[in-house]
């Protein structure tokens, strides 16, 4: 499972995690920081609009290094 840091307006620490890949998209679970609690949501994101988050820096891959999580370039 790849997992991306999501770009927030409040720099809170909010994370995409694909579950699966279909023909059409990914399904996507989405984890934010709200006020000390995990909101999570399961969603669907289209090949498409992921490919533009990505390409628009809304997403950046990130990596484990000793169970945290750090974005990459």
């Amino acid at each position: 499972m790849e997992t991306y840091s999501l770009r927030t307006l409040n720099a809170s620490n909010d994370f995409v995690t694909i579950l699966r890949e279909t023909d059409e998209g990914y399904v996507i679970r989405i984890v934010r920081d709200k006020d000390g609690y995990d909101e999570v949501t399961n969603e669907f994101m289209t090949k498409e609009l992921f490919d533009t988050c990505i390409r628009t820096g809304y997403l950046k891959k990130v990596q484990r290094v000793e169970e945290n999580l750090v974005a990459t370039a």
